[in-house]
């Protein structure tokens, strides 16, 4: 018989330093699939802030395979569904920062889904474009 255990329940010694191939224990999934899951930020810049990570331990999301992107961004619109229902937002931010020079903290793939709600910030005009301050009016 088959026994499922979820993603951050099973004990891996592969990447043992990275947090995003052997995530806490105590961590909620709040989505999983066979290759990509989806937990709230441990720094959420809002209520809400997800990250998609894949599986698969690699750095730049560009090194994914089609389907493994695919993978991930079908977890994000499902993720977006939960989020909806949950947080009531009125729009979102989508971001994946690539290698430290882009912002990239952990050196795993995983793609930011930000709720935007009307006056969580002054100017929200740019957006994304907002990493660099200088370029968001326009």
């Amino acid at each position: 018989m088959y026994e499922y255990k979820h993603f951050n329940q099973i004990s891996k010694k592969a990447n043992a330093g990275c947090p995003f191939c052997n995530p806490n224990s105590e961590r909620e999934l709040l989505l999983e699939s066979e290759t990509v899951y989806a937990i709230f930020d441990k720094f959420p810049v809002i209520n809400g802030h997800t990250l998609i990570i894949p599986k698969k331990h690699c750095v730049d999301y560009f090194e994914l395979s089609f389907k493994e992107q695919s993978a991930c961004w079908f977890m994000l619109n499902k993720t977006k569904e939960i989020l909806i229902k949950e947080f009531n937002p009125d729009g979102f931010n989508v971001g994946i920062n690539i290698n430290e020079s882009a912002g990239q903290t952990v050196p795993h793939v995983h793609i930011h889904l930000i709720p935007r709600f009307k006056g969580d910030v002054k100017e929200p005009r740019g957006g994304v474009r907002g990493v660099i301050p200088e370029r968001t009016n326009y």
